[in-house]
Formats: structure tokens, sequence, C-alpha cells
């Protein structure tokens, strides 16, 4: 199925749209039922049956199916954010006494959760490749997870080839995908168990909304939806769901403007004499550049470059001068965000990542490519002297 057919008209002429044009917004809590037989049955089906809110909501419930169609998975099951998401698909899947395996940089509040997890008696290790991840699995390691491309380093992973290890090796394989958008990359087709996404990013789309979504078959998404969806509370209101909807109306087009203007940012970055090197796999000189050829459809609007400095001051003092991208957590949206791990993010993780001080991570809005670069261009001119 065309994946434009799905963001746009999947799911959207069932019978109880009534032919509105934008799906209605199911706003109640609860469903009721003409006997209280009819009620006892559908609490035994609860993840399947329209009961509580909390549970099942038919606005939600679209919003799940265009996701696991984009993905190529069986089910999905939507957060009220990726954090919800991510935290409900680990616990689904460890118990006390089992290890994780990180590949890669991920996500920071990912690892502060797997640090967290430890309490419980789950531990996990960060490793750089596949040959580290052998040195580090043992007999209770449960899982992989990882992010491609890679959390501000936007290191590439041969999708394929890490999840042949992982299943050769009894592992579930789990990955968040909200860097590529299930536009440009598919990696359950590539073998990977479970696909998270934070809806708040790319398919939402206009930075008023906070959502995640976990995609699989649903043998694994069925007892996260049954377990841990319904006791941690993180319900996706049916708000945010018709939120999604509309945001993958627009996600074709907006995807493609995101590339071209990124694109387009990252080569004039390359070139600049303050710049010590872009992390955009889209560029040739990226190293994983022909796997992304291989592996990716198209290229976001993130990416990341390092400053010609190891100074935080220096760092800061950039920020401040950029006056189109604006200097905030999350990206996505239509504005144009810079962000500084040096001064935004805990140091032992910052460490565990490998990530350097003069790091800067860019979202590439929908503004003119040439606005936002002779906004870079003046930042660095001023910060020359630092180099």
């Amino acid at each position: 199925m065309d994946d434009e057919w799905i963001c746009g008209r999947l799911g959207e002429d069932e019978p109880w749209l009534l032919g509105a044009v934008n799906p209605p917004v199911f706003e109640n809590s609860i469903f009721a039922f003409e006997t209280a037989e009819e009620l006892g049955a559908a609490l035994k089906d609860e993840d399947e049956r329209y009961v509580y809110w909390r549970g099942t909501n038919p606005t939600v419930d679209l919003a799940q199916r265009k996701l696991a169609a984009l993905e190529r998975a069986e089910r999905a099951k939507c957060f009220a954010s990726g954090m919800g998401a991510i935290a409900a698909t680990i616990s689904s899947l460890v118990s006390a006494g089992d290890h994780v395996l990180v590949l890669g940089a991920v996500y920071g509040p990912t690892t502060q959760f797997l640090r967290y997890l430890e309490k419980f008696g789950v531990t996990h290790t960060h490793v750089g490749d596949l040959a580290g991840a052998d040195s580090a699995i043992n007999e209770t390691t449960r899982l992989l997870y990882f992010e491609s491309p890679s959390y501000m380093r936007y290191e590439l992973f041969d999708i394929p080839a890490v999840t042949a290890w992982a299943r050769s090796r009894g592992l579930v394989t789990v990955m968040d995908n909200t860097w590529a958008t299930p536009l440009f990359q598919k990696p359950v087709t590539m073998g990977v168990d479970l696909v998270l996404h934070s809806l708040s990013k790319y398919i939402g789309g206009h930075s008023d909304l906070v959502g995640g979504v976990v995609c699989g078959p649903a043998a694994l998404v069925r007892p996260i939806a049954r377990t841990e969806y319904m006791l941690y509370g993180a319900a996706m209101s049916p708000h945010d769901a018709a939120k999604v909807v509309k945001g993958l109306r627009t996600l074709p087009v907006r995807m493609a403007a995101h590339q071209e203007r990124a694109l387009a940012v990252a080569a004039f970055l390359a070139g600049h004499p303050g710049v010590r090197g872009v992390n955009h796999p889209g560029l040739p000189s990226h190293p994983g550049h022909e796997l992304a050829r291989r592996q990716l459809r198209g290229f976001s609007g993130l990416f990341s470059f390092e400053l010609d400095t190891d100074d935080r001051g220096a760092v800061a003092e950039f920020l401040d001068r950029l006056r189109h991208f604006r200097v905030a957590v999350s990206w996505g949206g239509f504005e144009s965000l810079v962000n500084a791990p040096a001064l935004t993010t805990e140091e032992s993780v910052r460490a565990t990542m490998g990530i350097p001080v003069g790091l800067i991570r860019l979202s590439v809005g929908l503004e003119p490519a040439e606005a936002l670069i002779e906004d870079l261009a003046l930042a660095l001119k001023g910060l020359r002297r630092l180099a």
C-alpha cells in the first residue's frame, strides 16, 4: 500500500466517520453496554474493545492503524509520550536479573531509564559495535536496543546485520526510528522486532503534541497494551491522536522540504573553516553514506556538527549569536532549533555517548535555507577568534 495513501486516507472512509473530512474526536472517557454480561466480556478483552479511555479509543485506534501500516507492522500502540512508549516496551521485555545491550548512542532519557531499572536488578551495557556486543553479551542478556542513525552523532548501523546477530543469540531487538520516520526507513522489513517513535517530532510536526508509539508483531505489542500500557497510565488522549492523524496527512510533503533544506545547510557547514566536521548521513563525506543509501529512502532535517573549539563558553556564545535558530529541546516542527549537549545533557550521559564539548545539534525547519545559512555564517564569523 502506498505510504502517501496511508498517511492521508487509510481508515478515513469508515462508516462511523459519517463522511466527515476530518475524523471526529471521541472525547468520552467511558463506553456503555446494554448488559452487565457484555461489559464483563469486554473487560476480558479491553485492549481490543472500547471500555475506558485508558485502554482503547476510536480516535487513538485510527492513529495506531495508520502508524502500523506505515511501519509495515502488525500492530501499534500509542502512548502519552515517547518515554512512555520506551519505558513500557523495555519493561515488558525484561525481569529482575536480566541484562540489556545498548548499541551506539541513544536518547539520553533512555539511558537514564535503564539506570533507573538497576534498582530492580536489570543491568545494561553500552557497546559501540557488534564486536563489542559479542564481548558484552552474557547468559542473562535478553534485549538489544539501538537507534539508527544514532543519537547526536548520527552514526548508522547495518540493520539487517544487527538483527541477524541478535536473532542468532535469542535476543529481541528494539529500535528507535524517530529520526527517519516510517517514510524514510522501515526497520520491521529489515528484521527489527519492535520499532519506537516519539510522535512529538516529525509525525506530529507542529510542536504542539507529545506522544509515542511502539510498532511490531501482535505477539509482542499486545502484552504491552494489556499490561504496561494499562498499569503505567501513559495513555494517549484522543485529542493528541487527532493531531497525529493530521500530522500524518502532511508528513510526506514536510519531510521532503526538511530534507532539502537540511542538506543545503549541512553542505554549507561542511565547507566552513570554523567547523571540525558534520554528522549528516546524506553527505557523501559521512562514513555511513553508502549504507544510508541502501537503508534509507531519504534524510530528515536533524543532524549535528562540531565547532572548532573545546570551550563551553564559546559554545554558549555561538548559540546566543543565532537569530533564526531558536534555542530549545526537541525537534521536528516548522521552526529551526539549536541545542548543545555540553550545555544541556548530564556529563556522565554525554561521556557514555562520546559527545564532544563542541557538538551542536541542528533541527532544520521549513524556513528558507538561505536565511538559515546566513544566520549560521554570521554566528560562526564571530567565533573564528576562538577556533
